[in-house]
């Protein structure tokens, strides 16, 4: 293919810049897909859309943005051995060297060339345009029970919970807590109910997430943030607390409140990026006996096996998706999205 496409960029002052560039011709062992779906992250909004704050793997390099795309391949470069033109693919957002150790293991995130990590829409051009160059190494394939906003998805923020609830072991003989109902929290709360949990409690500071996770099903107790929360969170579990917790919402109180609510042998998973925690070490978790993860992002099998745990379970991430606007709206998407006044907001290029 040749010609021009619109992209979206970041310049970094709260404002979406939409450019014509060339469309990307597919090398070796690459394919170009056209962008038929790709949502904002919030990362995108704390580390690019009001300001360039990134280093390192958070880096922006005013590329074009986006890291959480799906489309369908148009055309693929010599050496492609698995994908072909007209399969539906989703975008494991950070391409890997592929031989380190991380990458060897299938997860690219945590790819440790400095030479050849780079993460879509932040060091390499993502999917926030019209067409998108990407590695068949990248790609995880899309069933047709899938939408092209159920793969996008699954490309970072369901994939990234997944790989959190699958370390704590969340199942049928627990209590979760969800501490910050954005678009991960929900994304949270959603796999929680498919992985049986038996009692979902979410808490977020914003009335209107309340109310969407309640609309939605996903928690059974939706609590305002305050301070007054451990002991909401405990006369819900009987007194004794949740088995498992999950954070996701980067706050200071809120972690440390997930970390006390929980009771002994727990776990908690801490998802939420940037910010800080204060706890205290021994009373907080040695002596209850207490294990906390981090987890960050996750890997090219998991999100394989992701894909089809959604079929299995009927599950459409698409569903915590609240507005979509087309490209030459990409603003419009943001600001929403900064103002953190919805779910899960996507940007649909292509639309069908």
């Amino acid at each position: 293919m040749s010609g021009m496409m619109k992209a979206a960029f970041l310049p970094g002052n709260s404002d979406v810049e939409i450019r014509e560039v060339s469309i990307p011709e597919p090398g070796a062992c690459e394919v170009l897909l056209q962008v038929k779906a790709s949502t904002i992250c919030g990362s995108d909004i704390r580390c690019i859309y009001h300001e360039h704050l990134g280093k390192g793997p958070e880096g922006y390099q005013g590329v074009i943005a986006g890291h959480e795309p799906a489309g369908l391949i148009v055309q693929t470069g010599p050496g492609c051995r698995r994908f072909k033109a007209g399969d539906r693919v989703l975008v494991y957002h950070i391409s890997g060297c592929g031989v380190c150790n991380d990458c060897r293991r299938g997860y690219m995130i945590s790819c440790t060339s400095a030479q050849y990590r780079r993460a879509y829409g932040w060091q390499r051009d993502g999917g926030m345009a019209e067409y998108l160059l990407a590695e068949e190494k990248d790609l995880i394939l899309l069933p047709s029970a899938l939408t092209y906003l159920d793969g996008a998805q699954v490309a970072c923020g369901f994939g990234t919970v997944y790989e959190a609830l699958e370390k704590i072991g969340v199942s049928g003989n627990d209590a979760v807590l969800i501490t910050g109902l954005g678009p991960v929290g929900l994304a949270a709360g959603a796999l929680c109910r498919k992985l049986g949990a038996n009692k979902i409690i979410g808490i977020d500071i914003s009335a209107e997430r309340r109310d969407l996770a309640s609309r939605l099903g996903l928690c059974d107790s939706v609590v305002a943030a305050g301070p007054d929360n451990i002991d909401e969170v405990r006369e819900l579990t009987g007194g004794l607390g949740v088995e498992r917790a999950v954070d996701c919402s980067a706050n200071a109180e809120a972690r440390a409140m997930a970390i006390r609510a929980t009771r002994k042998w727990g776990k908690i998973a801490m998802i939420g990026e940037g910010g800080t925690v204060t706890f205290n070490p021994s009373p907080d978790i040695i002596h209850d006996q207490k294990a906390i993860y981090g987890s960050w992002v996750t890997s090219t099998w998991r999100m394989e096996e992701l894909v089809e745990r959604l079929m299995r379970w009927n599950l459409h991430p698409e569903d915590i998706v609240t507005h979509r606007f087309p490209l030459d709206k990409a603003d419009e998407a943001y600001s929403l999205m900064a103002s953190g006044r919805c779910g899960k907001v996507a940007v649909c290029p292509n639309a069908e």
